[in-house]
C-alpha cells in the first residue's frame, strides 16, 4: 500500500523561518534549524526549504544551512528558490539536498527540467506550482511567492513539467496558503487527475478533517504542512494518527 508522506515546509528569509497568509504579511517564526530538528525528532517524513527571496535577487542563501542540517537529519531534504541552472542544482545535491525544487527557472525555460533530470535523475527534480484561482476550474501558475503572473494554466503546466522529466509536483494554493481554512480540494483533484508522478499538496490545512477531504480524492496524495505545525495547532503525531485512522499507511 502507498504510504502518505507528511512534508514540513519551511519558508526562509535570511536567517529566519517566516510565514504569512497567501504569501503576504510575512512574520518571523524563529530559527529554521530548531524547527527542522523538532519536526525531524517528531517524525516528519521530509522537509522542504524555500528561500523566499532567492528568485527576486537571483541567488539562494541556503547552501551552508543545507550542509549543516543535512548532517543532523536523515530524511529527504528538498531545496527551492533561485535554482536556475544545472550547476546550481549540482551544488545543492552535492551539499546534502536530495531534491531541488524549481519554479521561476522552469517557467522561463522548461528545458532545464529535462536537463537536470537527465543529469541527476527525475527523482531529484521537483516542480513547485503556486496556483491562484482565475475562475471555476481554472488556475494560473505564479512565481516570486505568488506575486508574478505567468499566464500558464496550472493543469497544462503540470502535464508539461512531467513531460519534461519532473519527478514530483509540489502544489500550493496561494489563495489558501496560511489561512488555516482548508485545502482547495477542487484544485488538488484536477491536478491529481493529470499528474503521473508523486504529488505533494499544500495550502490551507487548519483542521484534521481537511486531511480527510484530500485523502478522499486519492490516498496517493502527500501532504505539505506549514502554519499548522509552526503554530503548534497540531503535532506531527496527531496528523499521522489521523491519516492512519482514515485508511492510509504512513511512514513511522
Amino acid at each position: 500500500m502507498n504510504k502518505v508522506r507528511l512534508v514540513g515546509r519551511l519558508d526562509i528569509k535570511g536567517p529566519n523561518l517566516i510565514k504569512g497568509v497567501r504569501f503576504e504579511g510575512l512574520r518571523v517564526m524563529g530559527d529554521p534549524e530548531k524547527f527542522a530538528m523538532k519536526y525531524y525528532e517528531e517524525g516528519i517524513d521530509e522537509i522542504t526549504y524555500i528561500d523566499t527571496v532567492a528568485s527576486l535577487y537571483g541567488r539562494n542563501n541556503l547552501l551552508e544551512y543545507v550542509k549543516k542540517i543535512g548532517k543532523k537529519v536523515f530524511i529527504p531534504l528538498t531545496v527551492g528558490g533561485g535554482i536556475r541552472s544545472i550547476n546550481d542544482a549540482e551544488l545543492f545535491l552535492n551539499s546534502g539536498a536530495d531534491k531541488v525544487a524549481l519554479n521561476t527557472a522552469a517557467i522561463e525555460s522548461p528545458k532545464i527540467i529535462n536537463q537536470i533530470a537527465k543529469r541527476f535523475g527525475s527523482q531529484s527534480v521537483s516542480i513547485m506550482i503556486d496556483a491562484k484561482k482565475k475562475s471555476e476550474n481554472n488556475w494560473e501558475a505564479y512565481t516570486l511567492q505568488g506575486r508574478e503572473k505567468t499566464d500558464k494554466d496550472v493543469i497544462e503546466w503540470v502535464k508539461e513539467s512531467v513531460g519534461q522529466g519532473a519527478g514530483e509536483i509540489i502544489l500550493t494554493s496561494v489563495d489558501k496558503d496560511g489561512t488555516l481554512k482548508g485545502f482547495d480540494t477542487n484544485l488538488i483533484s484536477r491536478v491529481s487527475e493529470v499528474c503521473r508522478v508523486p504529488l505533494i499538496a499544500g495550502g490551507g490545512f487548519g483542521k484534521l478533517e481537511d486531511l480527510r477531504e484530500v485523502l478522499q480524492i486519492s490516498k496517493k496524495i502527500n501532504i505539505s504542512v506549514g502554519t499548522a505545525i509552526h503554530k503548534k495547532i497540531f503535532s506531527i503525531k496527531e496528523i499521522k494518527s489521523f491519516i492512519k485512522k482514515n485508511g492510509c499507511e504512513v511512514r513511522n
